[in-house]
C-alpha cells in the first residue's frame, strides 16, 4: 500500500464518487480509478461496490478504513517529527463560538502544553466542521447541540459516530425591542407568538433549530442574517429573535432589547472528536483544557 493510494481511498470514501474525489484531489478521474484498482489488486480484495448512487464500502473496505486513517495520521506525525517541527492540533469552531469560548480553551491549553501549537478554523457551517473531524482534517470541533447524541438539536448526524463531551450550558434569550407589544406581557406561551415575526438566519442555523423545538411553527420566520444582524433588527423593532444570551447581554444591559417572558431551555457547548485520534500529541490535553473549569 502506498500513502497516495490511501489518501485517494479516503477521498473516495468521503465524496462517494470518483469524479468528486478527483476534484478534491486535483487529479483526473482516471487516475483516481487506477489508484483504487491498484490498491484493490495489491490487497486481493474489492474495497468498493460500484452503483448508480456512487461508491459504497464493502466489508473489506470498512476494515481498511480504520487502518487507513491510522497509517495516514502516523505518516503525518513522522513527517513533522523528522523535520523537528512543533506538533499542531487543528481545532474547529462555529463562528458564533470563536470569540466567546475558544480563547479560554487556548489559554488553558497553552499553560498545559506550551510545546504544541493550536490552529483554529472557524466556520459558519456545522456540517463542514463535522466532515473535517470525520475526515481527519480537524482533530476536534466546538458545536452547539443538545440531547444524548450528536445531532439531537435537529441537524443530520455525522456519517460516523463521534465522541463528544458537553462543556457548558449556553443559555438562550428570546428578545425584542422595549416597545414591542409582547415586551410587557408575562407568562407567554408559544401560542402567543402566532403571527409574530421571528428573525432567523437559515434552517441549518442552531438558533433556527432551537426556535423550531421551543416555539414550534407559530411565529412567521423572517430571514435576517447572522447573529449580529438578527440582534440589530430586533433592536429596531423589526421582530423578535431567539439568540444566545452572551450575544445579547450588552443590549439587554443597555435596554435596547428586553427579554420576553417565555422560558427557553439551554443549548450545550459540545466538543466532538474521533476516538481513534485521542493518541495524537496534545489531543488529550486539548480535551482536558476544554473541559477544565
Amino acid at each position: 500500500m502506498e500513502l497516495r493510494q490511501l489518501r485517494t481511498f479516503e477521498a473516495v470514501v468521503r465524496h462517494r464518487t470518483v469524479t468528486d474525489a478527483a476534484v478534491a484531489l486535483d487529479l483526473a478521474p482516471s487516475s483516481v480509478s487506477q489508484q483504487i484498482r491498484t490498491l484493490e489488486t495489491s490487497l486481493g480484495v474489492t474495497l468498493f461496490e460500484r452503483g448508480p448512487r456512487g461508491m459504497r464500502l464493502t466489508a473489506a473496505g470498512e476494515r481498511l478504513r480504520g487502518w487507513s486513517r491510522r497509517l495516514l495520521d502516523q505518516a503525518e506525525q513522522a513527517y513533522h517529527q523528522v523535520r523537528a517541527e512543533r506538533p499542531v492540533l487543528r481545532l474547529g469552531a462555529l463562528e458564533t463560538l470563536a470569540g466567546s469560548y475558544v480563547p479560554r480553551v487556548l489559554r488553558r491549553f497553552a499553560e498545559r502544553r506550551p510545546d504544541v501549537d493550536v490552529e483554529i478554523r472557524s466556520d459558519r457551517a456545522r456540517d463542514a466542521l463535522m466532515a473535517d473531524v470525520v475526515g481527519g482534517r480537524l482533530e476536534a470541533a466546538l458545536l452547539l447541540d443538545c440531547g444524548d447524541d450528536v445531532g439531537d438539536l435537529g441537524f443530520p448526524a455525522p456519517p460516523e459516530p463521534l465522541a463528544f463531551v458537553d462543556l457548558d450550558p449556553v443559555p438562550l434569550a428570546l428578545v425584542a425591542a422595549p416597545a414591542h407589544p409582547l415586551s410587557a406581557r408575562t407568562g407567554l406561551t408559544p401560542g402567543d407568538l402566532r403571527r409574530q415575526r421571528l428573525l432567523v438566519n437559515v434552517p441549518e442555523c442552531s438558533f433556527w433549530m432551537a426556535g423550531h423545538r421551543v416555539l414550534g411553527a407559530a411565529p412567521e420566520r423572517i430571514r435576517a442574517g447572522g447573529v449580529p444582524v438578527m440582534r440589530a433588527w430586533a433592536e429596531h423593532g423589526l421582530g423578535i429573535s431567539l439568540l444566545p444570551e452572551f450575544a445579547v447581554a450588552d443590549s439587554l444591559s443597555a435596554g435596547t432589547l428586553v427579554r420576553l417572558d417565555l422560558p427557553v431551555p439551554d443549548l450545550s457547548l459540545r466538543l466532538v472528536w474521533r476516538e481513534d485520534r485521542e493518541s495524537l500529541p496534545g489531543m488529550r490535553d486539548i480535551l482536558y483544557a476544554a473541559t477544565r473549569p
